[in-house]
């Protein structure tokens, strides 16, 4: 399998796009998958740059209902007339953060006909599979970090249904992909054991000088614990993945925009 990461806040290469933002192209054997879509068109313009053919993509999914995840989706429907996209039935409710600002989806696109409405579990084909694990028993923590999601007329503080993972099983591997682990990452690595990991993991804001500085430790000592190697991006932040990396050194890597690895 190859992943290729299209559009992320950091590039490899001074002519690609970088945003707040993911869209990783991934290719196994029987599959050419789109998860994400960043928040603006920047991942078409860099699939050309790399050579990616956008047009040939099998089927795509959109990790959750986060703008800088889900911001392209109107741009891929242009690039690709085929390829279905899996999304979270909770994906176009109403999502705020912090400050109130709404980070959520074009609503204009929720009732587009090359939408499928996931639940709790997903079969794609052999060997993908998409969970929601809104029903599993988180062993660690999960923190809203501020943000809110609509129920109802309210906006309440974020359980992250809408958020969904794709589970690769090739050659033996367990490969998990991520958007960004609201659910934390430590449950992730546990509910579904994975030999490989690519995803943002959340920490941003998470200072490692700062009184944060123990819960990373946490984080890269309970990774450690486990056989998975981690490719991370996005949402963990540059600084906080310097610190893990000081820790968990090649068992955890940087997907920037650009980057193509083999699994």
């Amino acid at each position: 399998m190859i992943a290729t990461m299209l559009a992320e806040n950091t590039a490899c290469r001074d002519n690609l796009h970088a945003e707040h933002g993911l869209s990783l192209y991934l290719e196994t054997g029987e599959s050419k998958v789109l998860f994400d879509m960043g928040q603006s068109d920047a991942f078409v313009a860099n699939a050309r740059s790399l050579n990616v053919n956008l047009a040939a993509i099998d089927f795509a999914v959109l990790s959750h209902g986060h703008y800088d995840h889900g911001g392209g989706l109107r741009a891929f429907f242009t690039a690709n007339d085929h390829a279905p996209v899996y999304v979270s039935r909770h994906a176009f409710e109403k999502h705020g953060n912090t400050s109130g600002r709404d980070i959520g989806l074009d609503p204009a696109l929720s009732s587009h006909p090359r939408l499928i409405f996931t639940d709790d579990y997903q079969k794609i084909s052999n060997g993908l599979e998409l969970f929601s694990c809104n029903t599993c028993q988180p062993l660690f923590p999960v923190k809203t970090f501020g943000l809110t999601m609509s129920i109802g007329d309210h906006m309440l503080p974020e359980d992250f249904r809408h958020e969904q993972y794709l589970l690769i099983q090739e050659n033996a591997r367990r490969i998990l992909i991520s958007g960004c682990s609201h659910k934390n990452v430590l449950n992730l690595v546990e509910w579904f054991q994975p030999d490989v990991l690519i995803g943002g993991f959340h920490l941003m804001n998470l200072d490692p000088q700062g009184q944060a500085r123990q819960s990373l430790d946490e984080v890269a000592y309970q990774l450690l614990s486990h056989p998975a190697v981690y490719y991370t991006c996005h949402c963990t932040g540059v600084e906080q993945y310097q610190y893990l990396k000081s820790i968990m050194k090649e068992k955890l890597h940087y997907l920037p925009g650009g980057q193509t690895i083999t699994l």
